[in-house]
């Protein structure tokens, strides 16, 4: 992965503010130096049909999105990859697994925003590499066969790896967000829309009202012009529960709650459960308590509960930026590590094929 497109000087703005613009290339021109083979095209509709037929309860495997809480390092991203499409193969009868590329991460403050903005991990921002970096990645790891999933945080960014994605998470802090919502409502994939930070979900059943109509909205095209956007609206949305401020809400009572709610509200209950942030009391240990829990409730006939979430890595934790970092460890939320990642998804896939 040695490609790149640099951003250009454009201009200084008012001088009062220090302000500086610099001039990134379009997403067309990415696409057209990093394009999408037929071979893989067709393979990214083919997992955004079968993660279609997973929600619509066509398929009935279980749908996972799994992998680091965020991508900094794409030589530990890419042999994780690799130990996942194995194991991919091995439960794709049971489960749908899909690799979680987070190239983007939102922040309370201040602080990393993630490979598309800082791949140098330095404060130096580079974007135009980032962005660069980030599609070479994730067609790498189509080319392993994997589903690729991330969050979608900046609306601009979208558009330089939208055609790469079979599943896409709108964040909790993001979800009220109209211009997300809007960006939803014309993606060409299933979009999984987050609880809200207190843990209600009156605002994400608000966002997947609004993502399934059309709109029209303030956007800029694949050569980088302002422009009118005009969204079919997305039928493909779902709720991700990823706990809040008052605690976890994965339990049967809070499903079961949910479950009635969404059907009051006339939305299809399509739930997936992220095992990580509120719901495991921010521990990563605790994911596969988390997991197993819902798994149990799925096979006691839940259908609702139509996926769910790991933050995993190559080795279990996470560790501050530095000029010393370890291999394969999370430098944001902690992870699982990958072992017991493997078994975790070895048994539940063993218990998915019993006999009812």
């Amino acid at each position: 992965m040695n490609s790149s497109v640099s951003a250009l000087p454009l201009s200084t703005l008012n001088p009062a503010n220090e302000a500086l613009t610099l001039r990134l290339p379009s997403s067309l021109q990415l696409k057209h130096q990093l394009p999408l083979s037929t071979a893989l095209s067709h393979q990214v509709d083919a997992h955004r049909q079968a993660i279609r037929a997973i929600l619509d309860g066509k398929d009935s495997r279980l749908l996972v999105i799994v992998g680091p809480c965020s991508i900094h390092d794409p030589k530990s991203a890419l042999e994780y990859a690799a130990n996942l499409a194995r194991v991919a193969h091995d439960v794709s009868d049971s489960m749908l697994l899909v690799m979680r590329a987070y190239v983007e991460k939102p922040r309370t403050t201040v602080g990393w925003k993630g490979l598309a903005y800082d791949p140098g991990l330095d404060g130096s921002d580079d974007m135009a590499a980032g962005l660069t970096l980030s599609r070479e990645l994730m067609r790498e790891m189509l080319q392993l066969g994997l589903p690729v999933a991330t969050e979608l945080l900046q609306p601009m960014a979208a558009n330089y790896f939208d055609d790469l994605l079979s599943w896409v998470a709108i964040g909790a802090r993001t979800t009220e967000s109209q211009i997300h919502r809007e960006m939803a409502s014309g993606l060409g994939m299933p979009v999984g829309f987050k609880n809200g930070t207190d843990g209600g979900v009156g605002i994400a059943c608000d966002a997947m009202r609004s993502a399934a109509h059309p709109h029209r909205h303030f956007g800029v095209d694949s050569q980088g012009h302002p422009a009118i956007i005009q969204t079919p609206g997305n039928p493909d949305t779902h709720l991700v529960l990823r706990g809040g401020h008052r605690g976890a809400n994965y339990d049967r009572q809070s499903i079961t709650q949910i479950h009635d709610d969404l059907t009051r509200l006339k939305i299809p209950a399509r739930i997936m459960v992220d095992c990580s942030h509120a719901n495991s009391g921010k521990d990563p240990l605790r994911q596969p308590q988390v997991f197993n829990d819902v798994l149990e409730q799925r096979l006691q006939g839940n259908r609702s509960l139509i996926g769910m979430m790991l933050e995993s890595h190559l080795f279990e934790g996470c560790q501050p930026l530095g000029p010393s970092m370890r291999y394969g460890v999370s430098v944001t939320d902690g992870c699982l590590g990958w072992e017991s990642t493997e078994q975790l998804l070895r048994e539940a896939h063993r218990r998915l094929r019993l006999p009812a």
